[in-house]
């Protein structure tokens, strides 16, 4: 599905592959992400995404113009996954909007995984 604005010069259509792919880079920015995480719903193994494939890890959802994004992380241990959500939401929220001109109606987080960084 494609958001769409229409101008007076034309119509702008955006697909859902490119928010994600901009929202997987966005989110791989904030502090405490580890990477995006891909589940395998054959076997429920959960995959570590690599740096090109990001958006794989992150649906996004357009209605009435408004973004719904879910997004599939893996977090470094020891870090306050509250603390880490908020930060996630507040910046990719606020890139998102800026991006793509649509607001942003809701972001779910779901922590697949824990990664020991060293």
């Amino acid at each position: 599905m494609k958001g769409r604005i229409n101008t007076e010069l034309g119509t702008i259509a955006i697909d859902t592959d490119a928010i994600s792919q901009y929202a997987g880079t966005e989110a791989m920015a904030c502090f405490g992400i580890v990477g995006m995480a891909k589940i395998s719903m054959r076997d429920g193994i959960v995959k570590m995404l690599k740096k090109d494939s990001l958006g794989r890890g992150i649906n996004v959802f357009i209605k009435d113009n408004k973004l719904y994004v879910d997004f599939h992380v893996i977090v470094s241990y020891g870090v306050s996954i509250k603390a880490l959500a908020e930060n996630l939401v507040e910046s990719v929220k606020y890139k998102l909007e800026k991006y793509t001109g649509f607001a942003v109606e809701r972001i779910n987080i779901f922590v697949e995984g824990v990664r020991v960084i060293d």
